[in-house]
């Protein structure tokens, strides 16, 4: 009783301002008096039905649907944290293993790279070493080619000298005297 006595205060208090029609407030001839009395019935009616309650229990149904998708919202949420967390975490082992692989392979390359200046260094040597050979082997070639280039000079100079200062009685006596040390050594 006393929501309704509120209600007809709040009624009352909302058609005072608005009191157009005329004589007194509390008789069936006044339409302000009439909307009141329509109005009361009408909440009358819906607190009757229960239709505050239902709309309260829709209001706590949404509320509660609205809870839910916040629950899995959050759910969601922490899902998509804890993937992102693993995939961050993936992600800097892949990070690092690929950093090991890049100082592996610089390692390789600097090994490589000592074994290829060493195997330069040892061709090198060898090809040094075989030119020296080569070089040893002209110059001697060489050397023995103006050894026997100066012998047989030398022999023909000696001949053509030897031939312009001998006699035939000379030349005769020295054929007599290789003919016996020949035959002395071969006897």
């Amino acid at each position: 009783m006393r929501k309704l006595n509120g209600l007809t205060l709040l009624a009352l208090l909302a058609a005072g301002p608005a009191a157009a029609a005329s004589g007194p407030f509390f008789s069936l001839k006044n339409t302000d008096f009439v909307v009141l009395l329509g109005l009361i019935v009408f909440v009358a009616i819906l607190i009757y039905f229960k239709v505050p309650s239902m709309i309260g229990g829709m209001l706590d149904k949404r509320a509660d649907g609205i809870q839910s998708e916040l629950d899995e919202a959050r759910a969601l949420r922490d899902e998509a944290q804890s993937l992102l967390a693993s995939y961050e975490r993936k992600q800097r082992e892949v990070q690092e293993q690929a950093d090991r692989i890049v100082a592996a392979a610089k390692e390789e390359a600097t090994v490589a790279a000592e074994q290829a200046r060493a195997d330069l260094a040892v061709s090198l040597e060898r090809r040094m070493a075989a030119a020296q050979e080569q070089i040893e082997n002209a110059q001697s070639a060489a050397i023995k080619e103006v050894r026997d280039q100066s012998v047989t000079v030398a022999m023909a100079v000696a001949r053509d000298v030897i031939a312009k200062q001998m006699t035939a009685a000379q030349g005769n006596s020295l054929i007599d005297s290789a003919i016996q040390e020949v035959d002395a050594k071969l006897h």
